[in-house]
């Protein structure tokens, strides 16, 4: 692979790159038989989206004491104070935005070896400080962080652009269709904990229906992919 891609300019090498890691997001999601591949990318999608409710936590100036990953995908973050609008609306917003600002720096910045490392020490921090030890969040984080590591330090940096290219679409376009899939079942909960739509609805905006905040989210989710796409692939510099 690499053999292939050495003689090209980084802008031809993420145009490849980024087809090859296409077909392979494709072949994952048509072949029944791989699911159990998809599966750990599922538990990272919801690892980020509940660390978007967290992060904006902090952003905004509140408390961000830990967050869950369950086995079936499901999640939640334990916050306090900060902005609640914000809070609520960066959890699917937030892991569009990973995806979409994944997409455009793999393609855009010729250091894939740094990104991955950034990305990797990034998840094992968030692991560690806010996933508790020994739970589902903390070995997905854990792991994810270790192998983005490894990768960095031993595979070709073409290698590391496929695989970088790969987690930002199976994490942007699956937090897309999560939030799509959100416009029809506004009224989903997990035990007694409601959805991000249900409860911003809710809790910020009552007297507006929470399928209109969900449609507005999954707008805003598919434009962000869309701008990162172009802006990393179409667009001149």
């Amino acid at each position: 692979m690499s053999q292939i891609l050495r003689p090209l300019g980084f802008r031809q090498r993420a145009f490849l790159g980024a087809g090859l890691a296409f077909i392979v997001v494709l072949i994952l999601w048509n072949v029944p038989q791989l699911d159990f591949i998809l599966y750990p990318f599922r538990l990272f999608v919801t690892f980020v989206h509940e660390s978007g409710h967290g992060l904006a936590a902090i952003l905004t100036g509140g408390v961000w004491s830990r967050f869950e990953v369950m086995p079936s995908g499901a999640g939640f973050a334990v916050t306090a104070g900060g902005s609640r609008a914000v809070i609520l609306a960066a959890g699917y917003l937030g892991a569009a935005f990973f995806g979409a600002a994944l997409f455009y720096l793999a393609n855009r910045v010729p250091h894939t070896r740094v990104i991955s490392v950034a990305l990797g020490i990034g998840l094992i921090a968030i692991s560690w400080l806010y996933g508790g030890l020994f739970t589902t969040a903390f070995f997905v984080g854990t792991l994810m962080g270790i192998i983005l590591i490894v990768l960095a330090r031993r595979a070709h940096p073409d290698v590391n652009l496929i695989v970088l290219n790969i987690l930002a679409m199976l994490t942007g376009l699956n937090a897309v269709l999560d939030v799509i899939s959100l416009v029809s079942n506004t009224g989903a909960t997990l035990g007694a904990i409601r959805n991000d739509a249900a409860a911003f609805s809710a809790e910020i905006a009552p007297l507006i229906p929470a399928v209109v905040w969900a449609a507005l989210w999954a707008l805003i989710a598919v434009a962000m992919v869309g701008v990162s796409v172009y802006a990393s692939l179409i667009r001149r510099r």
